[in-house]
């Protein structure tokens, strides 16, 4: 029974020093593409974000000079008066200063920063 026991203990094999640095190395290649892959989305979903906002913005503008005859003098102020977008309840916050967006009173235009 011991010897049995032996014998299959030497004919078993394992993995050599080489096989497991290979596996290693072909897992650290792709956990690097996957790094850079994931980096290009965050990029992307950032600028779609600001897009978005500039959009909003510009719709709250539309619907402010919709309901008054003109349009308003800021997207926001620090007394919220009725006279922005944010005052007037079109907009329920003004959208990061980061990205750059602003209108110009009496025309409604909307100006931004996002990158294309």
């Amino acid at each position: 029974m011991l010897a049995r026991i032996r014998a299959a203990r030497e004919n078993e094999s394992g993995f050599t020093l080489i096989e497991l640095l290979i596996v290693i190395v072909i897992l650290g290649v792709l956990s690097g593409i996957v790094v850079f892959s994931v980096a290009g989305i965050t990029n992307n979903s950032a600028k779609v974000a600001c897009k978005t906002d500039v959009n909003i913005v510009e719709v709250a503008s539309e619907a402010y000079y919709a309901q008054n005859g003109s349009y308003a003098t800021a997207i926001d102020d620090v007394t919220h008066t009725a006279t922005t977008l944010v005052g007037a309840k079109l907009l329920k916050a003004p959208p990061a200063a980061s990205e750059g967006i602003a209108l110009t009173s009496g025309t409604g235009v909307v100006t931004h920063t996002c990158s294309s």
